[in-house]
């Protein structure tokens, strides 16, 4: 399949008008094809040749003009338009669509609880052509009217409000808007809707999880209703389309996707076991993030896939701002500096890092690959900074003459900072040019400086060549406390480079730079801070300070600054005092994922384990009077991830309770049976047994993850066939079966199957394509493995073997990792 260029785009979108989309759906054709009815009507500038988008199972029909083309020209997935004359055109096409199994195009899932089957879109980037016949790229907007033949008892949702007439549906005409954005899902769908503010609201799922939404509705209705008003406090253009569902569907491979009036959300969402508050603000912020994206890339949509910027890192920024003054999740930061910052910090010290803005991406394969923790975090964290040095006021007024000047239309970084500058007399395309062109993570270093009058004074070196406006926080010990806890002396605000020394006083015990973490750069610590770290981090006052600590300790360990080991004393000594949950779950998490299983060398994490377990123990007994519910479910499940020792866990799942609570839930009970299978403590019998107990989708998963686990030859075997050998498994049961193969207790079972992952990912990947590929990469690849064996076969791979590009950035960032943790390792 051909991808679109940037050139060809513009190509393009210089001699086309695309006035309307007719499309009609038939979802009664059987199980494996739907049939795809479209008329494009549009206007070219000029007599020109061009071509069209389509994926299909099979081309029956194609009319330009009311004249028959050969469907036989169709050229991978473009259907060449020759001799058109300047003016006004109609195509159409009729054809044979297949539904996938992968979360792309048209998804299709049958739900194992009750056999009821769903079928969704998810569109973006280019699979739209799997659906219907389009002009492909986002400055082709248009109205796009939209009907559904589907099987009685279905409800079909799109993008506007839908009405239907024997089996048939018709959703009202959109406004003008991209092709990727447009959707539809349909099935026997449970829902629940309101009204706000004179608009339709409307949450939907399948009809297995309705009493967990029904047990859901009043706080996502609260959360949506929030953002919902606080977004038309901050924007003058009002919501630009007529009505808001959000569908919880399965298998979906994003955390969700922000097509106008109806948003589509992984329905891990709809909770049907126990979840910590830190989850809740979670689903929160993505409920945020997406409803930010109807003004930020649906009313106003980039031009083309080097802006992607605009819509993510602005969705991302303004979810977890909107989030913190609407809602009572008042404490969102903290939550992206432990999870999401890393994510950003990570991405961008690898061999794929790119700008937040690129100059050019040359086409829709390389825009896939941006959507990273650069394009979210990195750039959420750069508008924060824009915030800080900028005001508050000038930004959300350059905003809103960015949506005035381009509402239902397109636009790009040069718009929106001259919006911007209209407010302010700084100069923003310098700003861009530092935060929005480069790469990389600058680093902060402090240099305190003794005085003859025993006061000091403080410099801030940068490793780096961004602006940074930072807080500076100056710490003492309590001394009425016995030196436990950490007091605020003051916060100074300093603009690095440029501030002159500042004088502090009395030498602090802690000097941390970037105090309330309002900009995006590693921070290190002077020696008398860092001992102070190390004595007293649990007894700095507030969350966020305590983040931007643990980040701070993250990016030592990684850079070989601080010994791995360091790093697990110090959750020993200070995380079984934490209280906020979003730090609690991002240390423990660290600690096991990253330093007990890749950075610490093989002989050494028996010991890294029991240190865990007996914090994990700690939390547990802390937790034993029912104050700190979240707290307690994150200790017993991390407790549950790193014991060597089955047998505690194992009578908890026989006793069907965690002694002294909780009591397992589905989720607790494969938790605890895919540790059991990993030690070599469970069977299959045990697995059916428990997957009869739980029949859904996540049972599926679960069952596929623990038999994958299993220590047993036959069982390796099984399971690496399941994933590469056919190409059954749908996008989640893949992924589910790579996360229990690899485990660093099977190393000498497994470690025929390293040299054997290369070959057969990039076959699986060529032939299932990026999602699969994606999955292959995250999940298939033998992470356990630090050796240089490992990185030399993936070296050999990306020179020789030609993986597709969604694979290739993934085995890229892997190897880079992998060669992290071995020079950790040395160090």
């Amino acid at each position: 399949m051909s991808v679109l260029t940037r050139d060809e785009a513009q190509t393009r979108a210089q001699l086309l008008d695309v006035r309307s989309y007719t499309i009609e759906l038939d979802l009664t054709t059987g199980d494996e094809t739907f049939d795809s009815r479209t008329v494009i009507r549009f206007a070219t500038r000029a007599d020109a040749d061009t071509f069209v988008e389509v994926k299909p199972a099979e081309l029956r029909s194609v009319t330009l003009d009311g004249q028959p083309l050969d469907p036989e020209t169709l050229d991978g997935n473009r259907l060449p338009l020759k001799n058109l004359t300047a003016g006004e055109h109609e195509l159409r096409v009729e054809a044979a669509m297949r539904y996938s199994r992968t979360g792309e195009g048209m998804h299709r899932f049958t739900d194992p609880t009750d056999g009821e089957t769903y079928v969704y879109t998810q569109l973006f980037m280019d699979d739209v052509q799997r659906v219907f016949t389009a002009f492909d790229q986002p400055d082709l907007k248009s109205v796009f009217e939209l009907s559904v033949t589907a099987p009685e008892g279905w409800t079909v949702l799109a993008n506007g409000i839908t009405e239907h007439t024997d089996g048939v549906w018709k959703a009202a005409p959109t406004p003008l808007i991209s092709t990727y954005l447009v959707a539809v899902a349909a099935g026997p769908w449970h829902s629940v809707t309101i009204e706000h503010r004179g608009l339709p609201f409307g949450i939907h799922c399948r009809r297995s999880l309705a009493p967990h939404l029904d047990a859901e509705a009043d706080e996502l209705f609260e959360i949506t209703k929030q953002c919902y008003d606080r977004y038309h406090e901050k924007f003058d253009e009002p919501y630009p389309f007529d009505s808001y569902d959000q569908a919880f569907v399965p298998e979906f491979n994003a955390g969700a996707m922000e097509n106008p009036g109806l948003v589509t959300f992984r329905d891990e969402f709809v909770y049907r076991s126990a979840v910590t508050d830190a989850e809740r603000q979670t689903r929160a912020m993505v409920i945020a993030h997406e409803m930010a994206h109807m003004w930020f890339g649906d009313l106003v949509t980039l031009r083309w896939w080097d802006d992607i910027w605009l819509n993510e890192s602005f969705a991302e920024y303004m979810g977890y701002q909107t989030l913190t003054e609407a809602t009572r999740f008042s404490d969102t930061w903290t939550d992206f500096g432990v999870i999401r910052k890393g994510w950003g910090y990570d991405a961008d010290q690898r061999p794929s890092t790119h700008p937040v803005a690129p100059e050019a991406v040359h086409d829709t394969a390389s825009a896939l690959l941006n959507f990273d923790g650069i394009s979210y975090a990195k750039g959420a964290s750069a508008l924060r900074q824009l915030v800080a040095w900028l005001g508050e006021k000038d930004f959300l007024a350059g905003i809103n003459t960015h949506f005035t000047r381009h509402k239902f239309a397109n636009a790009t970084l040069a718009d929106f900072i001259d919006s911007l500058a209209a407010h302010t007399d700084r100069d923003v395309h310098a700003w861009a040019d530092a935060w929005l062109r480069t790469t990389g993570v600058d680093t902060l270093t402090p240099r305190v400086t003794p005085g003859d009058d025993g006061t000091y004074t403080l410099r801030v070196e940068r490793t780096g060549s961004r602006p940074h406006r930072i807080a500076v926080g100056l710490y003492d010990l309590d001394v009425a406390d016995e030196g436990r806890r950490l007091v605020l002396r003051e916060r100074l605000d300093l603009d690095v480079p440029g501030a002159e020394p500042q004088p502090i006083g009395k030498r602090p015990t802690l000097l941390l730079l970037n105090d309330g973490d309002l900009s995006y750069a590693k921070v290190r610590f002077d020696p008398e801070s860092f001992e102070g770290v190390r004595t007293a981090l649990s007894g700095l006052p507030e969350p966020l300070t305590r983040a931007v600590v643990w980040n701070a300790l993250r990016d030592a360990v990684r850079d070989g600054e601080l010994p791995a080991a360091a790093y697990l004393e110090t959750a020993r000594t200070h995380l079984p005092h934490e209280t906020d949950l979003a730090l609690v779950q991002g240390v423990l998490s660290f600690a096991a994922a990253q330093v007990a299983d890749r950075y610490l060398a093989p002989e050494e994490r028996p010991a890294a384990l029991a240190t865990l377990s007996s914090l994990c123990r700690d939390l547990i007994r802390r937790t034993e009077d029912g104050s700190h519910p979240g707290l307690r479910l994150i200790a017993v499940r991390h407790l549950i991830d790193v014991t060597a020792h089955p047998e505690s866990i194992a009578a908890w799942l026989a006793d069907g309770t965690v002694p002294g609570g909780p009591e397992l839930d589905p989720e607790l009970r494969w938790r605890i049976l895919s540790r059991l299978a990993v030690l070599g403590a469970t069977d299959e019998a045990a697995i059916a047994a428990e997957l009869e107990r739980d029949p859904s989708a996540t049972g599926q998963e679960g069952a596929a993850r623990c038999r994958a686990a299993l220590p047993d030859a036959e069982a390796k075997s099984r399971a690496w066939d399941a994933m590469f050998a056919t190409d059954d498994l749908s996008n989640y049961l893949f992924t589910a079966t790579a996360q229990g193969f690899w485990q660093p207790e099977q190393a000498d079972l497994v470690r025929q199957y390293v040299p054997r992952f290369y070959e057969d990912a990039v076959a699986v990947a060529a032939r299932r394509g990026p999602a699969i590929a994606d999955a292959v990469g995250r999940w298939a690849f033998p992470a356990y493995a630090v050796d240089g064996e490992t990185l030399s076969l993936g070296e050999t791979c990306l020179r020789d073997a030609d993986p597709i590009p969604a694979l290739r950035r993934k085995l890229v960032d892997q190897l880079d990792d992998l060669g992290r943790a071995l020079r950790v390792r040395e160090l």
